[in-house]
Parts: structure tokens; sequence; C-alpha cells
């Protein structure tokens, strides 16, 4: 929404589109036409809008909103346009402030008939979600709205909350509590001490002190309660690629769809600073990107989405249903289960290894990062395509890239033109049959690397601030220890047995796809493929359980 955000210049026509006539006549089937009179606040930034609001007399003004903000214009909405972003294609509070600037007659039309749009509209809704996707890209661009996080820059938190945030899509602004004049005026102003950093500024005025994800995620309104009288068709565990897939799918064919997830969406391949091998996507796409756009076509459907909230306990509640335990107390009921529930970063065997995580060692490589280590030489070690793809990323922003890596070349396990490329970079420098043995460092601010080479036992030093781990992964299942699901001896689910569908496991009704299942194709293409294939099954399921009750009552 940000009218100087230079990258979406050329776009501004699709950012803030002209509907014509027929489009309003088209329109009111799906919403009530309102009036509002001049001065009147008709969005708040952290509070749930009615929905959009597409103007058909007047003018509305959007500006910056929020408890602490210059109030800066953004764009005003006459006749023929719209007001509104993502946030009210979920229901979620709005991140801007809109006053009526003289009386205002609007149709709005609420979330639920918003996705009704979008669905049997088709060449209307593709306008206004390209409208939408577009104008919560220039929110993020400009960091101007949502909530204010202040504390120390490259701290743990800081980086732990700057990191849910910006894989999550929600637009933020980050002030250096040592450097930022802002910062410290709003300190002083709060009397925030500084062991109480960082703190978060939300929308809403309220004020956290080092929130965990949750408590940050329900001040600003991402995270709502699971309503746990509901049967939902079918609850799916995790949102990577194969979970939203699996949303994408099940929701558009008229099944009642949850996703939990407890970090954010789009599982590793989120954090994926480039990805050059998926069909469609010749000039590549970045993780991030690739899975915005499927969990916002998840929730174009209807799908609801959770995150972060993680999944503690599958149980059976009687014959036709499952019921899984949440954090803080929360059960959501389902009957079916999709577990697509990936897997966890493996971490380096370095005895102080936990002094430097999250400010120093890694998981992913994003501009979060970058920006902490821009102009000087870090390491990263692992040799999989998504440490290709970060090795390239991070060679565009770095001094040099120490490539550490434990087997005899790259190609055994990387794609051919992550290879090529890796070799053609001149700051890269791959050290093969190595692997990181010590980090040196104090108060959490690590100074020095070493590695030695697996042959010969020759130990290395060099001075490195930070390190970049992407050794692989191991499947997230230890939650499912006590739920009667079969585990083959790594831990990964294992379906398919005893005539089964490929896709269930040994108790009927659940499901696996993804990196958590045994036997899976760990890439993204598959998870995909995996996730849409599921569905089918789900409907075979939900028949036979049909069926099966008919059957009882009879």
């Amino acid at each position: 929404m940000a009218e100087k955000t230079s990258g979406l210049d050329a776009r501004r026509d699709q950012i803030f589109p002209i509907l014509d006539a027929h489009d309003f006549a088209r329109l009111k089937r799906f919403g009530t036409v309102r009036s509002f009179v001049s001065g009147t606040a008709i969005m708040r930034a952290g509070e749930v809008a009615p929905g959009l609001a597409f103007v058909l007399k007047g003018t509305i003004d959007v500006r910056q909103g929020g408890a602490i903000s210059h109030r800066q214009s953004i764009v005003r909405h006459g006749p023929g346009s719209f007001l509104g972003e993502l946030a009210q294609l979920s229901d979620r509070p709005a991140l801007v402030d809109a006053t009526a600037e003289d009386d205002v007659e609007a149709i709005v039309v609420p979330p639920q008939r918003l996705r009704d749009v979008l669905v049997q509209e088709a060449e209307l809704g593709e306008r206004i979600m390209r409208a939408l996707i577009l104008r919560r890209v220039g929110l993020l661009e400009a960091g101007q709205t949502g909530p204010i996080l202040i504390g120390a820059a490259g701290s743990s938190d800081m980086l732990r909350l700057e990191n849910f945030l910006t894989r999550n899509g929600h637009p933020h602004r980050s002030l250096d509590s040592g450097s930022d004049s802002c910062a410290q005026t709003l300190l002083k102003q709060f009397t925030v001490q500084p062991e109480h950093l960082p703190i978060v500024l939300c929308p809403g005025g309220e004020i956290l002190h080092n929130p965990s994800e949750g408590e940050l995620a329900r001040c600003i309104g991402l995270l709502a309660p699971i309503d746990s009288t509901r049967i939902y068709d079918t609850v799916i565990i995790g949102a990577g690629p194969a979970g939203l897939a699996c949303a994408v799918y099940a929701a558009s064919e008229g099944l009642s769809t949850l996703v939990l997830d407890c970090r954010s969406f789009g599982g590793q391949a989120g954090a994926s600073s480039r990805i050059e091998n998926y069909l469609g996507f010749p000039t590549g796409i970045s993780g991030l990107a690739l899975m915005a756009r499927a969990y916002n076509q998840a929730q174009k459907f209807g799908a609801e989405i959770a995150i972060p909230e993680e999944t503690q306990k599958l149980d059976q509640d009687g014959a036709s249903c499952f019921q899984l335990k949440l954090g803080n107390d929360g059960m959501a009921r389902a009957r079916s289960v999709v577990l697509a529930s990936g897997a966890r970063y493996r971490r380096l065997d370095i005895h102080n290894l936990a002094d430097f995580e999250g400010s120093c060692v890694h998981y992913w490589a994003s501009a979060v990062e970058t920006r902490l280590c821009a102009g000087q030489d870090v390491a990263l070690t692992g040799a999989g395509n998504s440490a290709g793809q970060a090795v390239v990323f991070l060679a565009a922003q770095t001094r040099k890239v120490w490539m550490v890596v434990r087997g005899a070349s790259l190609e055994a396990s990387m794609s051919q033109y992550l290879v090529d490329r890796i070799r053609s970079l001149p700051n890269v420098e791959v050290l093969l049959r190595t692997e990181i043995c010590g980090l040196d460092g104090a108060e959490g601010r690590l100074e020095a690397v070493r590695w030695k080479n697996r042959d010969t036992g020759a130990e290395t030093a060099r001075s490195v601030g930070h390190v970049f781990s992407f050794i692989g992964a191991d499947p997230n299942t230890d939650w499912l220890a006590e739920s009667g699901v079969k585990l083959d001896g790594n831990g990964f689910v294992v379906t398919g047995e005893d005539g089964r569908h490929t896709l269930e496991t040994c108790r009927e009704g659940v499901f696996a796809v993804g990196d958590v299942r045994c036997g899976s194709v760990k890439r993204v293409a598959a998870a995909v493929g995996e996730g849409s294939t599921v569905v089918s099954a789900l409907h075979a399921y939900l028949a036979r359980q049909r069926e099966n009750l008919a059957e009882a009552a009879q």
C-alpha cells in the first residue's frame, strides 16, 4: 500500500485497481452498502476491521496506524477503489488507520463473503487478490507499520522475534536500542530498563517484554483461540509445502480444514533463499515468496491456519473423531489427521554451541542474518541443495564464505547447477572432507571457528563471526511417541502397510505426507505432490466413515 515503494511503482494500477459499475453490481450480492460520515474511523490498526470497503462515494484517507506512529499518509481511496489488504482476508487486525475524509458510501464485504467473491467471481477475484498481495508486499518493504521491536541489534531474542515476524509475512519495525534515537526516546518514555529488552510495542498500545512467539502472535492478532467444540473434516499438522498443498486442495474441495504449525508457514522451504528447480519458475523464486503464495491460496479457499500453535499429543475422541492436545491447554478435533510436521534442524556436536545459537549460529540465511554479517567472513557447513542455495545467497552479501563439507565431493548430494555456480564464485572456498570442531568467543559473540580435516586430523582456526548450519534434519515426530502411529528406526512415519493407502499410517484416518514420511523424496515438488494426492484418500476415508455411522444408526 505504500506509494513510494520503488519496486512496486510500475504495478500501481494493480495495487490500486479502479473497479467499474459492472464490478460493483457483482459485489453488491456479497456485501452491504454502508454510510460513514466525515471523520469516522473505518479501520484502526490493531483492531479487526469489518472487511474490505469498496468505495461508491467519497474519499477514505489511509495512514500509518498504531499507538506509536508518525501517521504518515499512505494512500487515498476514492470512488471505484477499495480499502483493505491481506489482514481482511483472514479476519485479522488491521495494519493501518483509515478515516472517512468526507461522507463515504461503500460496499463492505466481510472476510467470509470475500472468499466467496474470490472463488465465485474469478476475473474480479483475481484483480482483488493480486491487489491484496501487492499491498502487503508494499507494507513489508516500507517497514513502517505493525509492531515495533526495540532491542540490541543482533541479540538472540531480537533475531528470534524478527525472524518470526519475517517468516510469517507480518510487517514490523526493528529499532536498535543502542544507536537509534527514536528507540531511546521510547525507552525513556515507557521507563524500560535494559534487562527488559527487547520490548515490542503492539499496534493496540500493549507493551510486551521479551515475549515468546505465541505471546507476540496473540497480541497482534495472528493467533486466535481454536474452537474445541468444532469437529473439522481434517486437521493438518505442519504448514510446509506438503501441509499447505494439502490445505489448498482440501479446502478448495469443500473440506473444513485447520492447519497447525508451531513456528511459521513454509517449513524449511520457507527459509530457502532461492529455489530454481521448482516447476514453473525458470528464473527461480525465494522459498518465502513461494510459500507465502501457498499460504494465501489456502486462506482464499477458507482453510483456517493457526501459527504458532504446537501440537503435543494425538488421541482418539470416540470412534469417529481425533483429538489433538495443543499448547496452553488448547484442543482441536477432527475426523481425519494429516501429519506434515516435517523435520527439525540437526545441531552441530560442539559443547558450547548453545552459547552462540540465535545470535551467531544460524539455521537459515535470510536478509535478517545477512544484515549482521555483511562484508564479513562467514562459515557454512552442509552440502545439500539448501546449503548450496544459502552459499550463493551469502556470497553476494559477505566478504568470504568458507564452505565446510564432510564428504569428498559436492556432486554426491547437490544439484549440478548449484555445484557449477558455487565453483564460479571467487569469494567461496570449499573445504572437502572437513568438519567444524570448535567455536571460540565469549558472552555470545563468536570470534573464531575451528575445523579439522577428517583424513589428517589437522585443525585450522579462522576469524569468523557467523556460522550457518545446513547439515540436515531429523523427523519432527517426538510428540507422536504415545499416539499409536508407527515410526521407523530413524523416527520417520511409516505409511502404506497392510494394504493401506500409500500415504495412510497404521491408524486408520491418520495420514503422513512430506519429509516426515518414511521413504519420501526430500524435495519441495515431491512434498507438494504428496500433499495434494492425499486429499483423494481423505475423501475416501471420510466417505467410509459416513457410511459406517449411517449403518450404526440403523
